[in-house]
């Protein structure tokens, strides 16, 4: 299935239903007067959070939503029938914001949650409502108010416990098929990972969190380069950051600069996000046969203060340990 988060739709709520010019004509009745009926609200647009969805796919598609208008009013005061309103469903986790001020009308994070994007119109009085002492046979009603429509901007942004990140070819792919079930593609080229992957991690008797692969982040990428910019959003959801970094001995750069490299695109792209919890993990621990990266970031790491761990998800060396770490933070 692809995977979609980010689309841009067009909603317009039903238009209200016009009044209803009518007069009572009985045979014995001489004077029955007006008794047009008021006609029916539009239909609203709602927007509305599921868990059966998992990606923004449909509405890449189909980008016009139309509630439907209300009936028009009829005579013997009868009133139209309201439109039905009109539910658009989307994953947990999507924020729905207007797409031309950029204004969040809403963050549907739970399971029901949702917004009204566009209010239909109110339905139009009928003539029965504007009799006076002086005119008591009006010959007009209302017409029924317009729906509002607007563009807006549906945003996906995964919701999990631990976000991966790195360095493409950092491994990441890797460790998450170790640790869950999920299978995404792997490969020993850049960006094997094209879309961010879900994983549940089981740990313990009673034990699970969800686990988040952001794939794409390289030096530029809060400016567009790679496939960050598509998807650092994903990151701003997670509770906890696993930064991965290579340690195996043929990569030239240093493990330090590479962590630093990522670190600083969070702080560019949203600078909430070094706030947030995090630990390094050394990958590729058993093509480390020198161990100068891994000694190198290891003692970066001791002397900041940020807890660290080397693991080779291949041999699943360290493995234990890291997800006996991640059970506890994700618990916190």
């Amino acid at each position: 299935m692809q995977f979609v988060d980010y689309v841009k739709i067009y909603v317009k709520a039903g238009d209200g239903g016009r009044g209803c010019v009518s007069f009572r004509r009985e045979k014995y009745v001489p004077r029955g007067g007006p008794d047009g009926g008021d006609g029916g609200k539009g239909g609203d647009v709602i927007v509305t959070a599921s868990r059966d969805l998992h990606t923004l796919l449909d509405h890449k598609y189909q980008k016009t939503y139309k509630a439907q208008r209300g009936e028009h009013g009829k005579g013997s005061n009868m009133k139209g029938k309201d439109g039905e309103d009109l539910i658009i469903k989307v994953p947990v986790g999507t924020v729905v914001k207007d797409a031309d001020t950029e204004e969040i009308l809403a963050d549907l994070d739970e399971e029901d949650k949702s917004v009204v994007v566009a209010k239909g119109g109110r339905g139009g009085l009928g003539n029965a409502h504007f009799v006076t002492p002086t005119n008591q046979a009006p010959r007009y009603a209302q017409p029924g108010q317009k729906g509002q429509e607007r563009w807006i901007i549906l945003e996906l942004k995964l919701l999990a416990d631990v976000g991966l990140i790195g360095l493409p070819n950092a491994g990441k792919s890797t460790l998450i098929s170790v640790i869950s079930s999920a299978r995404p593609k792997i490969a020993d080229y850049p960006f094997t990972t094209l879309t961010p992957v879900l994983g549940v991690v089981k740990y313990g008797e009673y034990q699970s969190f969800v686990v988040a692969d952001i794939p794409g982040l390289i030096e530029g990428a809060h400016k567009g380069a790679g496939l960050g910019h598509q998807f650092l959003r994903h990151v701003e959801r997670t509770s906890l950051l696993l930064h991965l970094v290579d340690i195996s001995d043929h990569l030239p750069s240093n493990p330090c600069e590479d962590f630093e490299k990522i670190q600083k695109e969070l702080e560019l792209y949203n600078p909430m996000l070094v706030r947030k919890p995090f630990a390094v993990v050394g990958t590729k621990k058993d093509l480390a046969l020198e161990g100068y990266r891994l000694k190198a970031l290891k003692e970066y790491c001791s002397k900041r203060g940020i807890d660290f761990f080397a693991i080779s998800a291949v041999k699943k060396e360290g493995i234990d340990e890291l997800l006996r770490y991640l059970s506890v933070k994700v618990k916190k």
